[in-house]
């Protein structure tokens, strides 16, 4: 749903929004605090829950479009935003892709709910044609990820196509913790059956 932003002399006109909703045009508003720019249509989004409140530029400012901003109605509780490094548990792969629930944001859990989407393009930095979501991740993986953006449906785009990123940790069909072995390789510990991941280099 677009908001249509408008100001109407020296008031603020105020609606909820939350992350990924659309706030504007950035040929008519600016983007400031809980939102952001995305370059590629020049559209302003919303990256969080929030009070969402236009401010008028003062009349001798050379921009005369108004500010967007999003105000947090509770200050506790960590929020993804592009760039981030998030957990996520994976709970649904797909030949294209893969969905997660993000569990924490920069090593601070999450108190609401976040979706993201880890896509075929965005699992590792090199052939990335090649790329098989089911032998990169299975439901129930905890993977280390990058926030790209917010993205469809109100899901944040990840990428785990850097070495430190990917796999963390995976149970095994014994139910045991996995132990990675190689780059795209963990083995159960119990019956020695090696499965096919996207793992996360370890910093040693």
């Amino acid at each position: 749903m677009e908001v249509e932003i408008e100001v109407e002399g020296e008031g603020e006109e105020e609606v909820m929004v939350t992350p990924g909703e659309v706030v504007g045009k950035s040929s008519k508003v600016i983007a400031g605090r809980g939102t952001y720019l995305s370059p590629h249509n020049q559209t302003i989004y919303a990256s969080i829950s929030g009070r969402l409140s236009t401010v008028s530029p003062s009349p001798d400012s050379p921009d005369q479009r108004s500010t967007a901003e999003v105000t947090a109605l509770r200050s506790h509780g960590s929020v993804p935003r592009p760039g981030s490094l998030v957990l996520a548990r994976v709970t649904k792969v797909m030949p294209k892709m893969a969905s997660a629930n993000i569990m924490c944001v920069d090593s601070k859990s999450v108190r609401e709910k976040f979706s993201g989407t880890i896509r075929q393009q965005d699992v590792r930095a090199t052939e990335i044609d090649k790329v098989d979501m089911h032998s990169s991740f299975r439901p129930g993986d905890i993977v280390k990820a990058l926030v790209l953006s917010l993205g469809d449906a109100r899901a944040y785009y990840l990428s785990t196509a850097k070495n430190e990123l990917g796999v963390v940790s995976a149970e095994s069909m014994a139910g045991a913790s996995m132990v990675p072995i190689s780059w795209t390789e963990m083995q159960c510990p119990v019956t020695g059956q090696i499965e096919q991941r996207k793992v996360a280099k370890v910093g040693r």
